[in-house]
C-alpha cells in the first residue's frame, strides 16, 4: 500500500510539472524503503543515492512531497530522508557524488489533527532548518526579520496579524518557519499550524464536499494557537473559502492568538480578496522584503557555502552574487549548480569554471542611465525629478541634487558638462562643487553617508555592478 502511495505521489508531481525534466531527474532515483508506525504516527523513509541529492530534496522539494503525502494519507506521518547507494541503471551519474551511507537526519512533518499533544503534530510541516539563526539579515529584510522575531518572542502580544510581503524566493517561507520553530522551542505548550493557503483551500473544499466542516473548523479554530499561512494570495479563488478564513481570523483575534501570513503582494493588490479580509490583514503590521543588496547576497553565499562545506574563492562568490538578482532561491540554485558540476567533473571551483557553468544563466548587466539616477535620487529624497533640474536653492533639494550629481559622476561615463546639462543646464563648476562637497561631507555627516549607502545599494541591484 505504501509503495503504491509513493508511486502515486511521483506520478502526480510529474503531471504537475510536465515541462520540467528536472523533476523526473530528482524523483526517479528516490525509493520508499521503509514504513512503520510509532506512537500512532506512520514513519515513511525515502532513500536517495547521495548526500547532495538528499540536501537538494530537503531544501527544495520536501515540503511539496509532504503535501502530496498529506493529500493521500489520512493519518499522522513523518517523512525521513536517508542516503543509500543505488546502482540501478540510470543512477550512475549520482553515484559519482559522495556515496557514503549515513544515518538519516529526519525532518519531521505531521498532519494528524488528533495527536496534538506530540511535538511532531504541533510542528505541522515546519522545516527545522529554517530558523532565525540561519536567516541572513541585510538592509532589505532586516525590518521583516525584526518583526518576526518580536512576534515569536511574544506571540499574540502585538503585531497581530503580521503580514510578510515580498516577491517569490526572498525568504518569506524561511521567516514563517523561523517563527514557528522559535515558538515551538520556547512555548512548547502552544499548538502551531503551519500551512500553505493552497492546502487550507483544498481542505476547506474537501470538508464542504464531504460534509466535514466541523472537523475542519475544529482543526483550525480550536486545535491551534498559532496560525502560520504561506502564499495567502491564492485565497482569492473562492468565496466559501474566504468566508471560512474570515471567521478563522476572527476566532484568533478575539482570543488573542497569533496569526502570521505571507504573500507575494500587498493586501490591497490581491485581486478578488474580500474587503473585510483585506482590512483585517492591514489592521496589524505589514513587513516588506525586497531583493537582497549585493552585500547581503555575498553574505548569503558565504553562509551557504560554509554550511555545504564548499571551498569557493571570493571572486566566484562575487560573480554569482552579481548575476543572481532575481531571488535568494536563484542565488542558492546557482551555487548548487557550480557545486554539482565541479564535483561530477572532479574540478576545482575557479572563476573561469563558474562562468562556463553559468554561461546559459538568464541574466544581463542592466546599463545604468542618467534617468535612472535621477529617478532613484528623487524617490529617495521624496522630491520630484523636476526639482533636481530646477534652480530651487532649498536645502533638502540642494542636498538631493548634489548627491545625484556625485552618483552620476561615479557610475556613468559622463563629462562634467554632460552631467550639468542633465540637471537643467548647470555649468561644470556647479557639478565640481557638488561632487567635492559630497565627498567631504560624507566623512562628517552620518545621515548623508547613510543616504549614499542606500542609493548605491539600489544602483548595485539594478546594474549588477
Amino acid at each position: 500500500m505504501e509503495e503504491n502511495i509513493w508511486n502515486q505521489i511521483k506520478a502526480r508531481l510529474k503531471e504537475k510539472n510536465p515541462d520540467n525534466p528536472l523533476v523526473s531527474t530528482w524523483l526517479d532515483p528516490i525509493k520508499l524503503i521503509g514504513s512503520e508506525e510509532q506512537d500512532g504516527v506512520r514513519r515513511f523513509t525515502l532513500s536517495v543515492p547521495t548526500d547532495f541529492h538528499k540536501n537538494w530534496i530537503v531544501t527544495n522539494f520536501l515540503d511539496t512531497i509532504c503535501s502530496e503525502f498529506a493529500s493521500l494519507y489520512d493519518g499522522g506521518f513523518q517523512v525521513d530522508v536517508a542516503v543509500n547507494e543505488i546502482t540501478e541503471p540510470g543512477s550512475a551519474s549520482y553515484s559519482s557524488l559522495e556515496s557514503a551511507v549515513e544515518t538519516p537526519k529526519a525532518l519531521t512533518y505531521s498532519t494528524s489533527p488528533t495527536a496534538i499533544s506530540t511535538n511532531s503534530a504541533r510542528r505541522d510541516y515546519l522545516n527545522q532548518e529554517y530558523t532565525f539563526s540561519t536567516f541572513v539579515v541585510g538592509r532589505m529584510n532586516e525590518f521583516a526579520h525584526a518583526a518576526c522575531y518580536r512576534v515569536a518572542e511574544n506571540p499574540g502580544g502585538g503585531y497581530n496579524p503580521l503580514f510578510i510581503c515580498g516577491p517569490t524566493g526572498m525568504g518569506k517561507t524561511h521567516l514563517l518557519n523561523a517563527v514557528g520553530n522559535y515558538i515551538q522551542t520556547n512555548y512548547p505548550h502552544l499548538q502551531i499550524r503551519y500551512v500553505s493557503a493552497e492546502k487550507f483551500l483544498n481542505e476547506c473544499i474537501s470538508g464542504i464536499r464531504r460534509g466535514e466542516m466541523d472537523r475542519f473548523r475544529l482543526r483550525y479554530r480550536e486545535q491551534c494557537d498559532i496560525l502560520l499561512m504561506d502564499d495567502i494570495q491564492v485565497l482569492n479563488r473562492g468565496e466559501s473559502v474566504q468566508e471560512e478564513f474570515f471567521y478563522t481570523l476572527n476566532a484568533f483575534f478575539e482570543t488573542g492568538r497569533q496569526v502570521v501570513v505571507a504573500s507575494d503582494r500587498m493586501p490591497k493588490d490581491i485581486n478578488g480578496l474580500a474587503d473585510r479580509i483585506r482590512t483585517r490583514l492591514e489592521w496589524g503590521l505589514i513587513a516588506d522584503i525586497q531583493m537582497a543588496d549585493m552585500e547581503t547576497r555575498v553574505a548569503i553565499l558565504r553562509y551557504k557555502s560554509e554550511m555545504k562545506r564548499i571551498q569557493i574563492p571570493e571572486d566566484v562568490i562575487h560573480f554569482i552574487a552579481k548575476i543572481s538578482k532575481k531571488s535568494v532561491r536563484e542565488l542558492e540554485g546557482n551555487l548548487n549548480k557550480v557545486k554539482m558540476f565541479t564535483e561530477l567533473q572532479g574540478l576545482s571551483i575557479t572563476l573561469d569554471v563558474a562562468k562556463k557553468i553559468l554561461a546559459s544563466h538568464d541574466y544581463e548587466i542592466t546599463p545604468l542611465t542618467m534617468d535612472e539616477i535621477l529617478r532613484l535620487s528623487a524617490e529617495h529624497y521624496k522630491i520630484k525629478i523636476t526639482d533636481l533640474k530646477s534652480t530651487n536653492r532649498a536645502k533638502p533639494i540642494v542636498t538631493a541634487r548634489q548627491v545625484a550629481m556625485f552618483l552620476a559622476k561615479k557610475y556613468l561615463n559622463k563629462s562634467l558638462m554632460d552631467i550639468g546639462r542633465a540637471f537643467g543646464g548647470k555649468d561644470h563648476s556647479t557639478v565640481i562643487n557638488a561632487i567635492k562637497r559630497v565627498e567631504s561631507q560624507q566623512l562628517k555627516d552620518s545621515d548623508l553617508k547613510s543616504d549614499l549607502d542606500e542609493l548605491q545599494s539600489k544602483i548595485d541591484n539594478i546594474s549588477g555592478l
